[in-house]
């Protein structure tokens, strides 16, 4: 077990806040204010501090050894000033390095690290945290706006927004578009503006180029102001092969696999770190931990989780080195994301840790405990690979295609999925959202529309990468700014506006969103309806109340869609994307439709609606069903029924209370005459009730599970009871009884009767 000692846990791997030990803080010595120095470098034969305020000279402010650590102390320091480290390794090379555990760094194309104090910022956010933890996310909705900062908006000039301005700015957009959350791309520090983030430098560094880590701080407090969640894209899958980073960073593999067949992503062009060695899991956690407390991140959403999990990943020609039982599985990551999952929500109950996994890999969302990756959501990569595949193609092929907006369905509550479109989806020849629709600008737009709205329906949580709400058409370009122009257009101001609509429809609407991870909250209604590419489904909310999703991915409109429905006296429309408010022709049902006593589907009850071109239709049911009211003499006729049933159930039962009761009941073979009596009085009462069938009377109340009253059974307590009341059987009835008991005690006799005794007795009558 690890000790307190914060360098006995960083070796054990256990040390989760190595950013209060590691790295440049303000400190003081005998009554001297400066600042203090630690870093690990396990290989290094020297390692210095440089800066400016040195020069830059190797070898004037030494570190002092300890064990592997190198640490030391420099007087008169101030705030924002760069520094390295000067790295001596083994080969006698000496390499300048980024502080790996460094909070601010100077804006590229610069690399030094920047002292800076991260304590001292006054966060006022405990409410909205506060709520996040006590509304977790299994049962809330999850709508995420995804966002690269650096494209989203840019100023006149081409210059970057600040943390601050864009908090202001982006914080009203979203709020006023509906979404729930924001997910950044990576804000890391990194040094390439086109990796997108993607390959960090600084794990504890909040990118520069939008300002200080304080900037950032309250970029994330305003939109908890704004009641919007952040979630960040954090990666540790791997890192790249910057001089200044982490790559060979005392000459050696400090952070990186040694074993050649392990420690590199070849097409990425990244070393990839060993989930094996205790420093390096001590040095990820701490970064995850970090963001999650330091930062108040509600969530991280961890990049290229497949990568981590299989040791063949993108390695060609069986460049990779089998486990110890000769698989392909990663056993130290696995039990790296294990441990890190645990630490997550350790630090944050309500976090939300979402995995980007794009294979089959089983309970990446359960915990670890039993056996999962301990994530709590988990990006559904087949429903998106499935969707884009389908969306571009030609209305006329989709019918052939229909399985790839109903296979989801297959294996939708194996994971706790979110259903992304996310930036990946957008650029590199795949084409914008609405670009990928078929068809003119007018017809793609009414597709993006109807597309949203059956991503919305769609059991899961949502994220849709920015620029789609805009009706941009061509790809995203991460140098440019969003085509904002576009909202002086009158279509693409009516597209604005139904995401708008449809987001704010989305949260008030629990049963799109409370019941997502399971079966209870999704019903198919229609799922092979592949000649009219129709999809229609229920979804509900924990008190079953439904909502009907009917989406047409065709060019076409049904006048009279008929499909069965749930005994609803009912149906509302609630919500509509071909509403002319959204730039569509206003086709669907206005008014109320009513469920009717025709059979569809294999229901009993059906509707008939309207269903817009590449458009969708929400409505709720409502109401029960009406009992189809009978005729006078129906009625009568079964009354008379009923109280012959009555009776006749109490003469059945007077006829078992008295074979019970008798002296004869002792005789060999009472026992059998008594089941044949309830067996006979079962058989009369499943064939009165198919009489009553035939008669159009009882049926449908037995589909509605509630049976006929000539159905009803008499317990033998009940029965007893009513014979009593009843008094003794006439003696006609009494003598006729008992004749009936000879009769089958004769029949009992000969049922008993040898082979030849029955030959015997044939001939002689």
């Amino acid at each position: 077990m690890a000790k307190n000692n914060p360098t006995e846990r960083f070796h054990s791997g256990a040390l989760t806040d190595g950013w209060r030990y590691f790295g440049a803080h303000p400190t003081e010595k005998r009554g001297v204010k400066g600042w203090g120095f630690r870093v690990w470098a396990p290989h290094a034969q020297m390692v210095s501090v440089v800066g400016d305020f040195n020069n830059w000279k190797v070898g004037e402010h030494r570190l002092v050894r300890k064990d592997e650590i190198w640490e030391g102390f420099i007087p008169g320091l101030t705030e924002y000033a760069a520094y390295k480290y000067a790295v001596t390794g083994v080969d006698g090379e000496t390499r300048l390095k980024a502080d790996p555990y460094g909070f601010h760094s100077e804006t590229r194309p610069d690399t030094a690290s920047k002292l800076y104090d991260i304590q001292g910022f006054k966060w006022t956010d405990a409410a909205f945290q506060a709520k996040q933890a006590k509304h977790q996310v299994y049962d809330s909705p999850l709508n995420i706006y995804e966002v690269h900062l650096g494209s989203w908006k840019k100023r006149e000039n081409g210059d970057f927004y600040d943390y601050k301005d864009l908090a202001v700015e982006l914080g009203a957009y979203v709020k006023e578009m509906g979404y729930t959350a924001i997910e950044l791309m990576p804000v890391l520090e990194h040094p390439f503006d086109g990796s997108w983030g993607y390959q960090a430098t600084g794990w504890f560094a909040p990118t520069s180029r939008y300002g200080t880590p304080k900037d950032f701080m309250w970029f994330v407090n305003h939109m908890h102001k704004n009641g919007i969640a952040v979630i960040l894209d954090w990666v540790p899958s791997h890192f790249c092969k910057d001089a200044h980073g982490l790559y060979q960073f005392d000459g050696g593999c400090c952070y990186e696999y040694s074993d050649p067949n392990k420690w590199e992503h070849a097409s990425w062009g990244t070393r990839v770190f060993d989930y094996g060695r205790p420093e390096v899991k001590s040095f990820l956690f701490s970064s995850a931990r970090f963001w999650l407390e330091e930062c108040h991140i509600d969530g991280l959403r961890v990049d290229a989780v497949a990568s981590m999990l299989y040791l063949d990943y993108d390695r060609q020609g069986g460049a990779w080195s089998p486990n110890k039982y000769g698989g392909h599985e990663n056993l130290e990551a696995i039990d790296f994301l294990r441990e890190l999952n645990t630490i997550a929500f350790g630090v944050k109950p309500g976090v939300m840790m979402i995995a980007e996994e794009s294979t089959a890999w089983p309970m990446v969302s359960r915990p670890a405990d039993v056996g999962g990756l301990g994530f709590n959501l988990k990006w559904n990569m087949g429903w998106m690979n499935d969707m884009c595949h389908y969306l571009k193609l030609d209305p006329f092929f989709r019918q052939h295609h229909h399985k790839d907006i109903t296979f989801s369905m297959m294996y939708a509550f194996s994971e706790n999925f979110v259903l992304p479109i996310s930036h990946d989806e957008v650029v590199h020849m795949k084409g914008s959202v609405v670009g990928k629709m078929p068809g003119d600008y007018e017809n793609q737009l009414r597709c993006t529309r109807g597309f949203y709205a059956y991503l919305l329906a769609h059991p899961g949580k949502k994220l849709l990468f920015m620029g789609a709400e805009l009706g941009q058409w061509h790809e995203w370009n991460d140098k440019e700014q969003l085509d904002w122009y576009l909202l002086e257009n009158d279509s693409n101001q009516k597209l604005h506006r139904f995401f708008k609509d449809a987001n704010a429809f989305y949260k008030k609407e629990p049963a799109l969103w409370e019941v997502d991870f399971s079966w209870e909250g999704f019903e198919w209604l229609v799922v092979d309806d592949n000649h009219n590419n129709v999809v229609v489904f229920l979804r509900k909310d924990k008190k079953g109340r439904d909502i009907l999703c009917a989406v047409n991915f065709s060019p076409n409109t049904y006048e009279d869609y008929r499909l069965g429905v749930p005994a609803h006296r009912q149906y509302r429309p609630i919500f509509n994307t071909d509403a002319a408010v959204y730039g569509g022709d206003g086709f669907g049902d206005e008014e109320p439709v009513t469920v009717e006593e025709v059979e569809s589907h294999g229901r009993e009850q059906s509707v008939a609606i309207k269903i817009p071109a590449f458009g969708a239709v929400f409505l709720r049911g409502e109401g029960t069903l009406p009992k189809p009211k009978k005729s006078k003499k129906a009625a009568e006729t079964e009354a008379e029924e009923s109280e012959t049933a009555k009776a006749s159930v109490g003469q059945k039962a007077a006829q078992v209370l008295k074979s019970i009761r008798s002296p004869k009941a002792a005789r060999a073979g009472e026992t059998e005459k008594v089941e044949k009596v309830e067996k006979v009085e079962k058989v009369e009462k499943v064939e009165k009730a198919g009489e009553s069938r035939d008669a159009g009377e009882a049926g449908p109340a037995k589909r509605r599970g509630r049976k006929p009253k000539a159905e009803q059974e008499f317990p033998l307590e009940q029965s007893t009871s009513a014979v009593k009341k009843r008094g003794r059987k006439p003696k006609a009835e009494k003598k006729e009884e008992e004749g009936k008991e000879g009769a089958r005690e004769k029949e009992s006799a000969r049922e008993k009767e040898s082979p030849k005794a029955i030959k015997s007795r044939v001939k002689k009558s």
